[in-house]
């Protein structure tokens, strides 16, 4: 989808929070066969600061309950394919401090000053990262809140619902497999670059005990270990 020039507002949900400091929000968005969700992850951090993971445009009264957590601080644009409200949340914000993932500052730099691609956020709780394995195509956030830890991904893992009829046959056509949680082909083509380093990431990620993981497409996974072993075995 082309990137937004100005603050465009395309449906969306409420603010919902997950722990005091963990929120999100879902958007919708019209694709070729069907609607599909994504989402955006706001971070409370130290110093009444906010992360801001996968950026989309809210309408005025989200933005003002947004803005109530605390000050936006941090854009972190997590790959090239999620930079469409990137600019016009720069433009809002322009002290925003601006991570993107090595191997896609290229792209994103196109509709956004990049200010760095690693970066401490100055709160213990939060860590954003390259998925090994994706040639650093891809930015991933662990966040620990008062009940346990979240994983926050983009791409890497779909969990679209259950579509029917032409749709279904489409998806299912184009490998994205609507459902349950799955890797879609065509974005594992794009974004995988080492099979064997992703597989021992998703493991490793299924021994640390989350308790929920956020993906930019579908419905949190509230199963994150019995998820990430399944995957990995595939």
């Amino acid at each position: 989808m082309k990137p937004h020039d100005t603050w465009k507002v395309l449906p969306h949900g409420d603010l919902e929070k997950l722990a005091d400091n963990l929120y999100t929000v879902v958007g919708k968005l019209r694709m070729p066969l069907a609607e599909t969700s994504r989402r955006m992850t706001i971070v409370r951090l130290a110093g009444d600061r906010l992360a801001i993971y996968s950026a989309i445009a809210l309408d005025e009264p989200r933005m003002a309950e947004l803005e109530a957590l605390g000050r936006p601080t941090f854009l972190i644009v997590p790959s090239a394919i999620h930079r469409i409200d990137a600019g016009p949340w720069k433009a809002r914000y322009p002290d925003l401090e601006v991570i993107a993932p090595e191997g896609a500052v290229e792209k994103i730099g196109e509709v956004v000053p990049i200010d760095a691609t690693q970066e401490n956020l100055g709160d213990a709780r939060v860590q954003v990262f390259a998925v090994p394995g994706t040639k650093a195509r891809e930015l991933a956030m662990t966040v620990i809140t008062e009940t346990g830890k979240t994983l926050v991904l983009n791409d890497l893992i779909f969990n679209m619902p259950a579509y029917d009829g032409i749709v279904r046959f489409g998806l299912k056509l184009l490998g994205f497999g609507p459902g349950h949680p799955h890797m879609p082909k065509l974005v594992k083509m794009k974004l995988v670059a080492d099979d064997a380093q992703v597989r021992d990431q998703l493991r490793a990620w299924a021994a640390d005990g989350y308790e929920r993981i956020l993906v930019a497409h579908g419905a949190p996974i509230e199963n994150p270990r019995e998820t990430l072993l399944e995957l990995a075995a595939a």
